[in-house]
């Protein structure tokens, strides 16, 4: 063997281990992602069905329920499909490649970073269930059961795909620099702006607004809106994708966030009404979570507060005026908390990751944006796009069901009697 040969193959063996290190499974953070997924699962499985479940009225509970578990099963076909591929594929900057259809090259010895990309192809799907889950919020009471897994599907494959890769799948608004941590643009905005298009799509509820409609079953909602608290934690945490530094601060903040929002619509909620109400304060604390979310891996805990009472108060006032003054009706809210608060929360993200806040400071921009102005004008940018790129979607998608699928909306009788019979032929109560 000659002597330069030796020298070359001296050379390159330091480098062989450093490459397998590079794709070693870390067993902590792969453990974390395990228990961070059933976590976000349980937000929509029991927990949105229960909190969405409650809200509604007791003819339509079931209705609800089922619509939950339905998306779930649905959204887990079309990720696998489609969807996942479309999200994390190479392809262009606005629309990923088709290289992962039927999670093609998902095997048991991929990895995406230093876990399985099983693991974070499933993390992610959990992701994709619960935000069509989200929207059935703007048109409860009054669709077709077929309508709404038509929405899912196309949905998922036209806007939450696209938009995935737009901000985690390596899409123009990653290449830019979005600050969008867990979700603010991916799930909240999204879900929020095709729940308000739903709403004026499908119309008003019969007896909206001249006659009262409130909650059936409030024990029902604050059940579920405790278990959407506990897996948020999974949802923000995980979205670290490691047991590390970023996942602990990313779940203190979230923490604070959720209860700061709660408190702050509890109290005004009381100074103008007079009372305090369960619907208010479990409704300040998901507002509280959505608008946490995007931000919830580049700020601290100081400036988790000033987002959660922010969101405490401009959630409130984005609820009556959507409902109270511009009579809309989204029926469980979703624009006003989900919508308003993943804008706010991504808007403020490109504040308060600012190293220069001395206690509000948090994580820093990253990327190429050095100053405030710039980090704003990319998350300015991202919310902007991703509005408009929804509403319009949205919009196409509600009225080719509507006009090629047999209509979005169930007839006037059956509104009356109750989705829970008129679409199952079963009752949430047999009493």
């Amino acid at each position: 063997m000659s002597s330069r040969l030796i020298i070359l193959l001296l050379a390159v063996l330091p480098v062989a281990p450093a490459v397998a290190a590079d794709i070693t499974l870390d067993g902590a953070n792969t453990a974390w992602i395990l228990t961070a997924t059933a976590l976000v699962l349980f937000m929509t499985l029991p927990g949105l069905a229960l909190f969405y479940g409650g809200l509604v009225r007791s003819k339509n509970v079931l209705s609800i329920l089922i619509q939950c578990f339905a998306i779930s099963g649905v959204a887990t076909i079309v990720w696998m499909v489609a969807g996942y591929s479309i999200a994390f594929s190479q392809g262009t900057p606005f629309f990923g490649g088709l290289s992962k259809i039927l999670f093609a090259g998902v095997t048991e010895d991929a990895m995406t970073g230093d876990i399985p990309e099983s693991l974070f192809a499933l993390f992610q799907m959990t992701f994709a269930i619960i935000t069509p889950a989200l929207v059935i919020g703007g048109f409860a009471e009054r669709i077709r059961f077929s309508a709404v897994l038509l929405f899912a599907i196309f949905w998922l494959l036209l806007v939450y795909a696209p938009v995935t890769h737009w901000v985690w799948g390596g899409g123009w608004l990653q290449q830019m620099g979005v600050l969008d941590f867990a979700g603010g643009i991916v799930v909240h905005i999204t879900a929020g702006v095709a729940a308000l298009v739903a709403a004026l799509v499908v119309g008003k509820r019969a007896d909206f607004p001249h006659k009262a409609i409130t909650p059936h079953n409030m024990t029902l909602t604050i059940a579920g809106a405790g278990m959407l608290w506990v897996g948020w934690f999974g949802f923000n945490g995980g979205s670290a994708l490691a047991a590390n530094g970023d996942a602990a601060m990313a779940m203190l903040v979230t923490h604070v966030s959720a209860a700061t929002a709660a408190i702050t619509w509890m109290c005004y909620e009381w100074l103008r009404f007079g009372k305090p109400t369960a619907l208010g304060t479990v409704t300040g604390m998901v507002a509280g979570l959505g608008t946490i979310t995007p931000a919830s891996g580049f700020v601290g805990p100081a400036g988790a507060l000033v987002i959660g009472f922010l969101a405490g108060i401009i959630c409130f006032n984005a609820t009556m005026l959507i409902k109270g003054k511009w009579h809309i009706d989204d029926s469980l809210d979703v624009f006003p908390v989900h919508g308003v608060g993943g804008i706010l929360g991504t808007l403020l993200a490109g504040v308060f990751a600012s190293t220069d806040l001395g206690l509000f400071s948090g994580q820093g921009f990253g990327g190429n944006n050095e100053t405030m102005a710039a980090q704003l004008s990319v998350q300015v940018i991202g919310v902007v796009a991703t509005i408009v790129f929804t509403a319009i979607v949205s919009y196409i998608i509600f009225k080719v069901i509507d006009l090629a699928f047999g209509g979005l909306r169930i007839d006037a009788a059956g509104e009356s009697r109750g989705l829970d019979i008129d679409s199952h032929e079963e009752r949430g109560y047999d009493l």
